[in-house]
Parts: C-alpha cells; structure tokens; sequence
C-alpha cells in the first residue's frame, strides 16, 4: 500500500480562480499525481457533480483511491491523451472542465525505488508507468555518446550535453551507471557549477531522461490536440508546465486551436509567497482556454 501523499499542488487558488469548478459540474484532472488539485476541485463541484482523475502513475491512483474516499472521484489509471476513450468508456459525453499538472510529485521524488531523486540509491528508473517502456538505466547504458548528447540537449536544453555524454561513455565503460545517485554524481563531475546556481547541475539531464523514456511531448502534443473536443461549450482547460519545451506546446496549441479562446495572455505565475512556502513552484506556468460556444 502506497503511503500518505508530501505533495503540495502549485497555483491551487489559481487553478480554482480559472478553472471555476461549480457545483454539479463534471471535471477531468488529468494528472492526479498527490490528488491535491483533485480534492479542490471535488469539494468545489460538491456531492452532485464529479472528478474523474487519471494518472500513469499506478501507485499515484491507489493512494488516491485511499486519501479522496467520500469524494466525488473517479480515480482510473490511464493516460490523459485517451481521454475521449475514457469518457466513451465511463458514458460520459463532455466535460465543464479539464486540468493537467505536468509537473513531477513530491510523492514521486520521495519514492526511493523510482530513481527521481538524484539521491535514490535505487535504479535509475524515472518512468510514470512502470509496466511500459524501459527503463532510464537501459537508455544510459546502451545510447551512443552521440545519442545521449542529442537527447540530453533536446529535451533538457543543456548546453554541457556533449560533455555531459562523453563522460558517461568513458564512465560506463568501468562500471554501471544504474541508480540515480550514480547518474548525479556523473553529470556534476562533467558540468562547472557557478556559485549563483541555484538548481542542481544534474537536473537538466534528468529531465531529459524523463521526458524520453515517458514520451511527455509526444502525449502532451497528442492530449492538447485531442482534449478540446471532450469539453463543453464554455468548458475550460487549464495547464500548469514546468519548463519551456511543455509551455511552448502549451501556448502555441492554444492560440492555433480554432475551437479555443485563450484567456491566459501571458502565463500565471505562483505569487513570492507560494515559492517561500514550495519552492519547487518557482517555475510553474499556469495557461488557461475556453472551449468556444460558436
């Protein structure tokens, strides 16, 4: 059984100010990860309305059904890019509201058998669904150098990503580069770190092994192309990224979206205070868009 949830929605108050669940009304959170969001929007949508929370993440859906029990919560594990599948499937025509969360949970990081943290002496895992793909230990130990620095550029935007590459090559070739922690220690002997950093040098690298063996572009392309016809007429959808490559997307599906009107011109930022309190919201962006009723 999975243990209580450590992680603390970003933006929540914004996210409920945007989003303005009501009572009766159906929404989708479409990454439900702690079930901070999940919980919000289930009280504000009351005993008649509903929440139907998906999550790759298995073990994210079994706490879940646990922590939100007495809440109107349909927790199913599943990707939100099939959403139109999930709604068929539940009868469920549209939806008053959707919201994604694409960030990574506290509950996730703090999982020391999933290889999150840079800290985890447990393999280097970093998948959301444990059942799918390989793992991120596979991609280190069998991609060229030129492979690895292409991926860890793109989908980290490292400007060390050669470097970064070469050595893990020259260090695989002693010994394994299985866990988190051996992976960490790599790429910060590989990166100068400025006195004024305030992320860890690793961090980039890890994103990008994430957002690889996850294929979070790719479903996040998919789930904004396919997610504006499971909404109503005036129905909205809300969208908190991390770093540019998700925003990006994010932004640019909702000015080209015909069906859409954006009501977020530049993104939402967490006020001094939420940093303060959470500062893994520093970097969160919150866009918003409402399903046109023409």
């Amino acid at each position: 059984m999975a243990g209580p949830t450590q992680h603390v929605p970003v933006l929540a108050a914004e996210v409920l100010e945007w989003l303005r669940p009501a009572a009766g009304q159906t929404i989708v959170d479409g990454t439900l990860g702690g079930g901070g969001h999940t919980r919000l929007v289930a009280e504000a949508v009351g005993p008649t309305g509903s929440v139907i929370a998906l999550d790759r993440d298995a073990t994210a859906v079994e706490r879940a059904t646990e922590e939100l029990r007495g809440l109107p919560v349909r927790a199913l594990h599943g990707n939100y890019s099939d959403l139109p599948e999930i709604l068929a499937g539940l009868n469920v025509e549209s939806v008053d509201g959707i919201v994604l969360d694409l960030g990574l949970s506290s509950d996730q990081l703090a999982d020391v058998t999933r290889g999150f943290s840079f800290q985890s002496t447990g393999p280097l895992d970093l998948r959301f669904d444990e059942t799918r793909g390989e793992p991120a230990w596979k991609l280190v130990e069998r991609l060229s150098a030129e492979h690895l620095a292409d991926l860890i550029f793109q989908y980290g935007e490292e400007r060390y990503s050669r470097r970064i590459a070469r050595h893990i090559v020259d260090v695989r070739r002693a010994a394994p580069i299985h866990t988190a922690a051996d992976l960490a220690r790599v790429v910060r002997e590989s990166v100068p770190r400025s006195r004024d950093e305030r992320i860890d040098p690793a961090t980039r690298t890890f994103q990008a092994l994430r957002i690889a063996v996850n294929d979070e572009l790719k479903w996040l392309e998919v789930g904004l192309r396919r997610l504006p016809d499971c909404l109503r007429p005036g129905g909205r959808i809300a969208v908190i990224s991390f770093h540019s490559l998700e925003d990006r997307l994010v932004k640019e599906s909702f000015r080209d979206n015909a069906r859409l009107t954006v009501l977020t011109r530049r993104p939402i930022r967490p006020t001094e205070q939420e940093i303060a309190m959470n500062p893994r919201s520093r970097s969160a962006k919150l866009r918003v868009a409402e399903r046109k009723t023409g």
